[in-house]
């Protein structure tokens, strides 16, 4: 078992900056890769982000390519999302998640992830 925290999420103004953390415990030897979901009201929750844990490779969504950066450290078992150029429509909840096997699919799909965290909230104003 992985177990994942999410935090970093809040209230930000249109245009505005939020870095969002997940720290992973456990059986973390058997991530493969970490990635970045996220689920706003009455939608479907959509992939974000994913990076390989050891080789740091990393895959977007279009609609935050240029926008969000992913990142791990892996000496604190912790991956990051740094949100920038925040619009409303990015507003979500946002999860992180772990996969033990490289993804099928091209985004990833979430089903492809085997633990997940709680969710941190996030609201961009306009």
């Amino acid at each position: 078992q992985v177990q994942l925290v999410e935090s970093g999420g809040g209230l930000v103004q249109a245009g505005g900056s939020l870095r969002l953390s997940c720290a992973a415990s456990g059986r973390t030897f058997s991530i493969y890769a970490m990635g970045w979901f996220r689920q706003a009201p009455g939608k479907e929750r959509e992939f974000v982000a994913t990076i390989t844990w050891n080789g740091g490779n990393t895959y977007y969504a279009d609609a935050v390519k240029g926008r969000f950066t992913i990142s791990r450290d892996k000496a604190k078992n912790t991956m990051y999302l740094q949100l920038s150029s925040l619009k409303p429509e990015d507003t979500a909840d946002y999860y992180c998640a772990v996969a033990r096997i490289s993804s099928t699919y091209v985004p990833p799909t979430a089903r492809e992830y085997d633990y997940w965290g709680q969710g941190t909230q996030v609201t961009v104003s306009s």
